[in-house]
């Protein structure tokens, strides 16, 4: 009697469904490798074959959600351009403060657990930041160079992709800051938080004050019409 063997690529599937029924349940520390094993009907070690550590299942749970992310895959589709780098730097600034707004919700925690990462032994946000550079920086990068070639923003002496890490590690900080009952430190208020984060980035990264100017009050991805199927493909 044969037996059907399951390929490694549905095995994958399989772990990473069950792993998030478990983070869903139990967040990421009251979820262990045992428990996932078990909700996959599998062993651990065979779990660890396909994926080392905890933080290597959730980062890859939290890159896939990255990518089916509506917003995201609007912006992805943009060209590069003055414009699109704009549009890049206001979409993170507004995903981190709305983390901020409201920490008891996923992302926020997501937040702080990238945070004691740094504390720790570094790999959860390191793999993270492996999936942000693949998925994200190719177009900031490539919309900083078109900016740079039209005369829309001065050229930097040291890596361009250096930029993008300085911008989002300044708003995490921010970010971070609001997320206490009692937050950090006093903005004065909310008002004009995220305008304000997203000029002094994009003078940080070389754009001139018209540019900013032309471009960042356009509409925000999230309130423009819905994607397409032919978009989403």
């Amino acid at each position: 009697m044969s037996t059907l063997r399951i390929t490694s690529n549905l095995r994958r599937e399989l772990i990473l469904a069950a792993a998030r029924r478990c983070f869903a349940r139990h967040g990421f520390a009251g979820t262990t490798t045992k428990s996932v094993a078990a909700a996959a009907s599998i062993s651990e070690g065979l779990l660890y074959k396909h994926f080392p550590t905890k933080a290597a299942l959730y980062a890859e749970i939290l890159s896939e959600a990255c990518e089916a992310d509506p917003d995201l895959i609007r912006l992805l589709k943009l060209e590069p351009s003055t414009a699109t780098l704009v549009t890049l730097v206001r979409e993170m600034a507004h995903h981190f403060l709305q983390t901020a707004r409201a920490p008891d919700q996923e992302e926020a925690q997501r937040l702080c657990l990238m945070t004691s990462s740094y504390l720790d032994d570094g790999e959860f946000a390191r793999l993270l930041y492996e999936k942000i550079t693949d998925l994200v920086t190719p177009l900031f990068t490539a919309s900083l160079e078109r900016a740079i070639e039209s005369g829309d923003a001065m050229p930097s002496r040291g890596a361009s992709l250096n930029l993008f890490w300085f911008a989002h590690q300044t708003m995490h900080m921010v970010a971070l800051s609001r997320i206490p009952a009692l937050p950090v430190l006093d903005y004065g208020g909310e008002a004009h938080l995220e305008r304000q984060l997203c000029e002094f980035v994009l003078r940080g990264i070389g754009l001139s004050d018209p540019a900013i100017a032309s471009h960042l009050d356009c509409k925000p991805l999230s309130q423009q019409a819905p994607l397409s199927a032919e978009e989403s493909a």
